[in-house]
């Protein structure tokens, strides 16, 4: 089961290298014409974007764990042997074949790494949500405004140091931190304009949404469309708030002047929270201050461009590679049965009289000898599927061939381990 748990990983993880350059395709050209919409409708999309990288390579491991368990339970006959549909390792497939164990033990590594990295940041914002409460009058603003956001659930305003702008931690119960020298550097109606952003993001539940971001980039963390994709939509999300900001109070030009005092502060590293600081700020100050259409120059179509690309060519190596298929001669392991012990009947399932049939997956090296053996199927007892797997390490094969030239092979068998009348 460890065996086809990493293959069922391994093939997913490199398919959707493909699958997130289809979608990432998709979601460029999308955005490309939605350049003029509404960020709320560019937002919805490059979340289902996300949600669709998600999706896709769950559904095929779902799949591909589903046909590992039950796929291989009516190969062959009991003794017969029979191709396995991975032959001939030369090919790419073969070597990736024999590359997944490392593949996907690189992808757990760097997955637990970045979730101990999400862990840490979760626990920085729980420390930071106890900040000190902002004084009174800022507390009854920060109520007032929330709503009339119509925002039901209470908001602490907390001062917090070694911030460079205010921030938004928390969903059941949101928290706006605000840095010490905003509180009193910043004149007062521009904090305001800074902390009506603030709202918009509580009002969305956006923390909350940037936490399932934060999970996607952690389980498909080495694909750059999923990365692009994420970016978006933090990008999207800040114009969101924005505009929400915007008609609270009534004159963009103030947020404006906000958003350029923090233009000269640095940027804060605390992704799990959102910041009035996130995006663009020189364009989203363009925005507040002069709104326009936006022309599609070339610069914005280069990554649907080089997507679209990259899927040709994939597409076009896959076909060429199709095209000579056919002209390469592939001959399959033939077994020497003199050469294969009778598997041993283990004494303590023969006294339990255990049976069952036991599915081996095998590769037969170029020199004709088993060099490695798994469990496709299990019997459901260990002591017969290792005296399968023991039994089968002792045949002789003739190797396969690939065009006339020795190669290693992997192959099928079935063990029926059934009780006769005859036996103790």
């Amino acid at each position: 089961m460890t065996d086809a748990l990493i293959d069922s990983i391994g093939w997913t993880l490199l398919h959707f290298t493909w699958q997130g350059l289809l979608i990432g395709c998709a979601c460029a050209t999308a955005l490309s014409l939605m350049r003029n919409a509404r960020p709320e409708y560019r937002y919805n999309v490059a979340c289902a974007a996300l949600l669709a990288c998600v999706l896709w390579p769950a559904a095929d491991l779902a799949l591909r764990l589903q046909d590992g368990a039950a796929g291989t339970a009516h190969i062959g006959l009991a003794g017969r042997m029979a191709t396995a549909a991975r032959s001939g390792d030369t090919s790419l497939a073969g070597w990736l074949q024999e590359q997944l164990l490392w593949i996907v033990g690189f992808w757990s590594v760097c997955a637990a790494l970045l979730s101990l990295r999400m862990a840490s940041g979760l626990v920085w914002v729980r420390h930071a949500a106890r900040a000190p409460l902002a004084g009174p009058q800022w507390q009854a603003d920060a109520a007032r405004m929330a709503l009339a956001f119509g925002i039901t659930r209470t908001v602490r305003l907390r001062v917090a140091e070694h911030l460079d702008s205010p921030l938004t931690v928390g969903w059941l119960r949101p928290v706006v931190l605000v840095p010490a020298a905003l509180m009193s550097g910043m004149p007062p109606e521009l904090l305001e304009a800074l902390l009506a952003h603030e709202m918009g993001h509580v009002k969305r539940f956006d923390y909350l949404v940037n936490l399932g971001q934060n999970v996607a980039e952690i389980l498909l963390f080495y694909h750059p469309v999923v990365w692009w994709i994420s970016g978006r939509i933090r990008a999207e999300r800040e114009l969101i708030a924005d505009d929400l900001a915007a008609r609270h109070l009534g004159e963009p030009r103030r947020l404006a002047r906000a958003l350029s005092e923090l233009e000269r502060l640095q940027f804060s590293s605390h992704h799990l929270a959102m910041a009035a600081n996130g995006g663009d700020l020189v364009a989203r100050v363009r925005r507040l201050v002069k709104p326009g259409r936006q022309a599609l120059g070339w610069k914005a179509s280069l990554p649907a461009l080089g997507l679209a690309a990259a899927c040709l060519s994939l597409y076009a190596h896959a076909a060429a590679r199709s095209s000579v298929a056919p002209t390469v001669a592939r001959v399959a392991p033939v077994v020497d049965f003199s050469s294969c012990a009778k598997p041993v009947w283990p004494a303590a399932s023969l006294k339990a009289q255990h049976t069952g049939t036991v599915t081996l997956a095998f590769k037969v090296g170029a020199n004709g000898r088993v060099a490695a053996a798994r469990v496709a199927s299990s019997s459901g007892h260990v002591l017969l599927d290792d005296a399968a797997r023991t039994g089968i390490m002792k045949c002789q094969f003739k190797p396969g061939s690939e065009n006339g030239k020795p190669v290693p092979a992997w192959m099928h068998m079935e063990y029926v381990w059934m009780l006769t009348d005859g036996d103790d």
